[in-house]
């Protein structure tokens, strides 16, 4: 294998690969990717999970596997398998410090180089879908990961947003970087939208809604659908 082919040839296993987005901080990006991979793994799917954001890597933490250590094989590295049936696999930096307290306190051409060289040695055996989780903003972080996946020809990404105005503007940044880097939107999703008493099952929009509907609409993106803040209180108990 020569060519493009060779930097980055354990991706050419995966089937399918979605970048999860998002351009304001603290929306629930790394929640909504992990529901993503347990919703494709109820579906049948084998789902691989590369967490790139590496000032905030708390994929690991999610699923269970914070104490977790990678191993290199003659393959390259081996995700971290928090299930007995190995269909959910992970990859984070989270997994490579010492210390989970420890700050990464890189420049952007070290982050970028461990960005690609996570792209390159992860040996995602098969894998139905690859999620990638990655920082708020329009970084060189995304920049490096749009233009690795160019020659894998990526499904596209989700966009996550709350309802409110203040994250809705970041989201518009976010569209306008996927529309330059031509990244294809499979649509956005509205998290945080309402809370659903469990008691009463009355819902308060507590931080407003329809943000994201009438982002995708203004856009003429798929809207993908709303999530409230009681789903995300279950997951992270579990």
């Amino acid at each position: 294998m020569d060519g493009s082919g060779d930097k980055i040839s354990h991706l050419r296993q995966v089937k399918h690969i979605i970048v999860v987005l998002s351009g304001k901080g603290g929306v629930g990006k790394s929640t909504v990717t992990v529901e993503l991979a347990l919703t494709l793994r109820a579906a049948g799917k084998k789902v691989g999970i590369l967490d790139i954001d590496l000032c905030g890597p708390s994929i690991p933490r999610m699923l269970g596997a914070g104490d977790q250590r990678v191993h290199q094989s003659s393959d390259g590295w081996v995700p971290i398998y928090p299930g007995n049936d190995k269909s959910v696999g992970l990859m984070s930096i989270g997994f490579l410090l010492s210390n989970p307290d420890e700050a990464v306190v890189w420049r952007g051409p070290k982050k970028n180089a461990l960005i690609k060289q996570l792209l390159d040695d992860v040996y995602w055996d098969n894998i139905d879908y690859l999620l990638i989780d990655t920082p708020p903003g329009t970084s060189d972080e995304h920049i490096t990961v749009v233009e690795a996946l160019r020659d894998y020809n990526p499904d596209g990404s989700i966009l996550v947003t709350t309802p409110q105005a203040v994250s809705t503007a970041d989201v518009r940044r976010e569209i306008t970087f996927c529309r330059k880097a031509a990244l294809p939107i499979l649509g956005i999703i509205e998290n945080m939208s309402g809370y659903v008493c469990p008691n009463c099952e009355e819902c308060t929009n507590i931080f407003s809604s329809g943000g994201g509907k009438g982002l995708a609409d203004e856009f003429g993106i798929p809207f993908l659908g709303t999530l409230d803040c009681l789903w995300i209180v279950f997951l992270l108990r579990e």
